[in-house]
């Protein structure tokens, strides 16, 4: 049985799961949201840079290029002659040396931008460089302009929102996770309440079924089902065993009657006689026993192996294997199933058996096939069943009144167990109609040699 303490770690456990996710899914959105707003600022500085450049390069072609250069929308500049001198500069870089030593590659005047830290005049900072080359008839010239590098985090409030609003997220995920995962057990906590109040004597309890159709709610109608099995099964239990004890009961009590009314009188007693008394007891309780086990192996599917089986062969045997007291009409077809021969046979003897305690002189037994089966018939002319009973005589131990005393060597076993042997064979057994005496049909699918 789960404990509380299990309940709430698997709660828990689903909950951190979903929390661990949402909290990588919000870091790598974070780190993505950074990488963008930084690069689109060093773009956006970048293009600063190369328009403090543009301005340089109008200003060569003017000849107008002054020694030192103003130029506010820049942190620093720097103007080399094709021989490398540095021949214009702004303000922060005057006597200072050349701020970087990468050129556009050819031929291209636009070239890139790059972070460098320690440029002289700023001490430890890093400069966004942009460079840009400038054709004139005595070679390139070569304009830097840079501007303060964007850190990784971009500003302090930029990394403090994602931040604030991952961890808003991830809680809204988790309290939503907790939740979610608790209506989703909450049903089974329904079911576990419901099986706890079952036990190997009480099953009339049931497991609630949830409203939504998930798998949940197949989980509660199986177990339902598999509840519903287990009662239908312990009622037959307990009706067997009653009825058991009580047929085991009769010839046991009957026994000990006699032979205890035999030794009050022992020089009265014919002894014999109570012997012969005896062994009719014996013989019923021998039946009743082998009834019961034979239905018990059945009951377990202690069938043995299958095989296939000429069915009209089989009846034949059956029938030759002891006289009747009545005389049987037998017209038998070949049919070949599928099957066990000692369980078919049972299943024969046992309608002959019952048909012989019924029957006022003569017993029909008829093969024949129909279709995809074997159709076994069992019919006698005696005073017959009423459709009311047709049930009834399938029931374990249950014997009618019709049969009068001949009744009284019966186990009530026969007719179930040879429907048990019918079903078990994937086949049938049913109290058909007729005009006259009962009329037991068995119909059995036949072998189908390619398909074995």
């Amino acid at each position: 049985m789960m404990t509380p303490w299990r309940r709430w770690s698997v709660r828990t456990s689903l909950t951190l799961a979903t929390v661990v996710v949402m909290s990588v899914l919000c870091v790598a959105i974070s780190v993505l949201i950074l990488a963008m707003v930084h690069n689109n600022r060093n773009m956006e500085r970048n293009r600063v840079n190369q328009g403090a450049a543009t301005r340089v390069v109008g200003l060569l072609a003017r000849n107008q290029l002054p020694p030192m250069i103003d130029d506010r929308s820049v942190a620093a500049l720097q103007v080399l002659a094709p021989t490398g001198r540095i021949v214009s500069a702004s303000p922060t870089m005057v006597g200072h040396p050349r701020m970087a030593s990468f050129t556009p590659p050819r031929p291209q005047r636009l070239g890139r931008a790059q972070t460098v830290c320690h440029v002289p005049g700023f001490g430890d900072a890093c400069l966004l460089v942009s460079v840009q080359r400038a054709p004139r008839p005595d070679g390139d010239w070569i304009i830097y302009a840079a501007a303060p590098a964007s850190p990784w985090y971009v500003n302090d409030q930029l990394p403090a929102s994602l931040l604030a609003g991952s961890v808003l997220f991830v809680a809204v995920t988790a309290i939503s996770a907790r939740r979610i995962v608790g209506r989703s057990l909450k049903p089974v906590d329904g079911i576990q309440a419901q099986l706890c109040k079952i036990t190997s004597t009480d099953l009339r309890y049931r497991v609630p079924v949830p409203v939504p159709h998930d798998e949940i709610r197949d989980l509660a109608c199986t177990v339902n089902s598999v509840l519903d099995l287990l009662e239908t099964a312990l009622h037959r239990e307990r009706r067997l065993t009653a009825n058991a004890s009580h047929d085991l009961r009769s010839p046991i009590t009957a026994m000990r009657t006699q032979i205890e009314e035999a030794l009050l009188y022992p020089r009265d007693t014919d002894w014999p006689a109570v012997a012969q008394a005896v062994l009719q007891s014996l013989d019923r309780l021998q039946v009743i026993v082998t009834d019961l086990l034979q239905l018990t192996r059945i009951d377990a599917g202690e069938t043995g192996a299958m095989t296939p089986v000429d069915l009209s062969d089989l009846v034949r045997r059956e029938l030759a294997r002891y006289p009747r007291a009545v005389n049987i009409d037998s017209d038998l077809q070949p049919a070949l199933v599928y099957g066990h021969s000692l369980q078919l046979g049972r299943l024969l003897t046992n309608l002959l058996d019952n048909a012989e305690r019924h029957a006022s002189s003569t017993v029909t037994v008829r093969l024949d096939r129909d279709n995809d089966q074997a159709v076994l018939v069992v019919h006698d002319d005696g005073p017959g069943i009423p459709a009311d009973q047709r049930d009834v005589v399938f029931q374990r131990f249950s014997r009618l009144d019709t049969a009068g005393n001949r009744d009284a060597t019966a186990s009530g076993l026969g007719l179930p167990i040879a429907r048990e042997i019918a079903k078990h064979h994937g086949g049938t057994l049913t109290l058909e109609d007729s005009e006259h005496g009962a009329r037991f049909v068995a119909r059995i699918p036949l072998h189908n040699a390619q398909s074995d």
